[in-house]
């Protein structure tokens, strides 16, 4: 069983910054992959969108986050990060960390709201 613990989130307006953090249980380079999900309102949770970085740091993105966001990880702390920048209204959300173990596991959600 793995852990996840999430911290971050809260509310900006368009073009601020925030920050998401994910603590892991367990060593996160014996982890596939680690990633960001996240469900927007009215829909459900979007498993064509995430935002990920491989056990061997391969990182990926959506198309929609390219430039803006940022996956991070800190190998001594088993932690990683999503450093968001230039938000945007549609970003607002609910993000889930997921360790792919397998299976997967997911955090507890941190709400994300972008809006002047």
């Amino acid at each position: 069983q793995v852990q996840l613990v999430e911290s971050g989130g809260g509310s900006v307006q368009p073009g601020g910054s925030l920050r998401l953090s994910c603590a892991v249980s367990r060593n996160i380079l014996s982890i596939n992959d680690m990633n960001w999900y996240r469900q927007t309102p009215g829909r459900g949770r979007e498993r064509d969108w995430f935002v990920g970085i491989t056990a061997r740091g391969t990182r990926m993105y959506d198309d929609s986050v390219k430039g803006r966001f940022t996956i991070s990880r800190d190998t001594a702390k088993d932690t990683i990060y999503l450093q968001m920048d230039n938000l945007k209204p549609e970003d607002t959300g609910v993000y889930y960390c997921n360790a792919n173990v397998p299976p997967s596991h997911w955090g507890q959600g941190l709400q994300v709201t972008v809006s002047s």
